[in-house]
This record gives C-alpha cells, sequence and structure tokens, in this order.
C-alpha cells in the first residue's frame, strides 16, 4: 500500500462515527434554534418584569404622596376646628364650609391611597409571575448549554455514550424552556 493510500483511509471517518457526527450535528442545531425561540420569550418576559417593578415603583409613590395629602388635610381640618372654635355664628358658617371641604378631601386622598397601594401589591404578583417564568428560561438555558457542551466532547470522542448522557441535560433543558413557553 502506498503512503497516500495510508493517509486516506485513517483521516475518513467510519460510517457509524459520520453517523454520530450527523445526529449531533442535528441535535446541537436543534438546540440552537430552540434557545433562541426561548430567548426571544425570556426577553419579553425581562421587559414586562421591567415595566411591573416600574409600575410597583410609580404605585407606592403616589399611595405616599396620597398618603402626605390625606394627612395635610386631616391637620387642616383640625386647626379650622380649633380656630372656629372662638368665632361669631356668621364666621363659623365658613369654618364649617372649609372644614366640610377638608374633611371631603382627606376621605378622598383615603381612598385613592388604598386603591394605590392595590395596584402596587398587584403588580408585585405580576412581577412575582412573570420571575418565575424567567428563571425557567435560565434553567432551561443553563441546562441546553451544559448538553451542547457535552455533545461536543461527544463530537470529539466519538462515543455514542456520551451522546447519550448529553440527552439527560438536553430533555430536562426541553422541559423547562417548554414549561415557560
Amino acid at each position: 500500500m502506498e503512503p497516500l493510500e495510508l493517509v486516506d483511509t485513517e483521516t475518513q471517518p467510519a460510517p457509524s462515527d459520520r453517523k454520530l457526527n450527523a445526529t449531533v450535528a442535528i441535535t446541537v442545531a436543534l438546540l440552537a434554534t430552540f434557545m433562541g425561540i426561548c430567548k426571544v420569550k425570556d426577553d419579553n418576559i425581562n421587559q414586562s418584569m421591567q415595566q411591573a417593578q416600574a409600575n410597583r415603583v410609580d404605585h407606592w409613590a403616589f399611595y405616599q404622596a396620597r398618603n402626605v395629602r390625606e394627612e395635610v388635610a386631616k391637620a387642616t381640618v383640625v386647626q379650622l376646628k380649633l380656630a372656629a372654635a372662638g368665632r361669631s355664628g356668621a364666621e363659623q358658617a365658613n369654618y364649617q364650609d372649609a372644614i366640610k371641604q377638608y374633611e371631603a378631601l382627606a376621605q378622598e386622598q383615603g381612598r385613592k391611597k388604598a386603591e394605590s397601594r392595590v395596584d402596587a401589591e398587584n403588580d408585585q404578583k405580576t412581577y412575582d409571575a412573570a420571575n418565575f417564568r424567567d428563571d425557567q428560561f435560565d434553567l432551561s438555558d443553563a441546562l441546553l448549554a451544559i448538553a451542547i457542551s457535552l455533545l461536543a466532547v461527544t463530537a470529539l470522542t466519538q462515543l455514542w455514550a456520551l451522546y447519550f448522557v448529553g440527552l439527560v441535560p438536553t430533555a430536562f433543558g426541553v422541559l423547562m424552556g417548554l414549561s415557560g413557553l
């Protein structure tokens, strides 16, 4: 046998090796595609989480503002009642009108404060629900990265057993990705 013939036969993979390489290549391509789809959905969930967080902060800020307004209105009512105590009948009527206006304002701010609190708590629930789904995508991404690494080693070592070991994180990664979707 010629030396060149020896080189040519040794560098060409055996048919079973070609089949393993093709299987690994197809698996990696499918996993990369699946990871890309999951990444799009994960990014959308991250945007939703950021929006929920911003809304929560805004609603708590409104809650605090309503609380301050309510307390100022209540303090004004007390001041007006104290000021009205020593006044004549005509002046008393003016004070009573002002007291009613500030009592109504305090009640309105108290009602709006409660609404802001409910909105902020709902925003937190929205954030928590989105965070749970985001965690599923993160776990999927990590497991599929491990699977792709194992498949790369499989292509180098040409061991079918390692391919099947790589299918374990693949299965769990796909399961977590589908759960997130």
